[in-house]
């Protein structure tokens, strides 16, 4: 029998354990529910990673560099201080992390790295890469608070019944970014 020559299967397989992972948790996630989701054989799990520490690591850097990547074309896009402000608020708002999906999945993240310090790699770098495209447009302090509040309001979007006041949002971002010029 000859063997199927599937380029995309690692690629496919990285992408279903996200899903899976936005839909189980990563307690729940396993190979053999990767392997469902993606459509491969399960031996492919085996093939392609050396085990699960190993596809949560490709999968959850995946997810950090696709965010990451957002938010650093939107501050690149500000001209101006002004326009870094509106950014930050989309950034905080929806922008980052567009939906439940999302916000699920960096709860998720964030719990793995509190528990197994070696994925506090991917959560640093994800965090050094926010703090330097806010530093394109406001000083390594303020692009910390910033991004701390961005940390925060993403909790609470992902916890919260109540809905998300945006003016709270905006005053925040004013409030952390103040110039003596303003």
């Amino acid at each position: 029998m000859a063997r199927r020559f599937d380029p995309e299967r690692r690629e496919r397989i990285i992408a279903a354990c996200l899903d899976v992972i936005a839909e189980e948790g990563v307690a729940g996630t396993s190979h053999r529910k990767v392997a469902a989701a993606a459509g491969v054989p399960l031996g492919s799990m085996t093939y392609h990673f050396d085990g699960m520490d190993e596809l949560l690591r490709e999968a959850f850097t995946r997810f950090a560099h696709d965010v990451a990547d957002r938010f650093e074309v939107l501050m690149q896009q500000a001209p101006d201080l002004d326009a870094a402000r509106k950014a930050a608020v989309e950034l905080i708002t929806s922008a980052t992390l567009q939906d439940q999906r999302e916000l699920v999945l960096t709860q998720e993240l964030y719990t793995l790295a509190a528990r197994q310090p070696a994925f506090r790699t991917i959560t640093n770098a994800w965090m050094a890469r926010s703090r330097a495209a806010l530093e394109r447009h406001f000083d390594p302090l303020t692009a910390r608070l910033l991004d701390a509040l961005n940390e925060g309001m993403t909790l609470h979007r992902a916890l919260d019944t109540e809905p998300h006041d945006v003016a709270t949002v905006i005053e925040a971002v004013a409030r952390i970014t103040r110039t003596t010029d303003d």
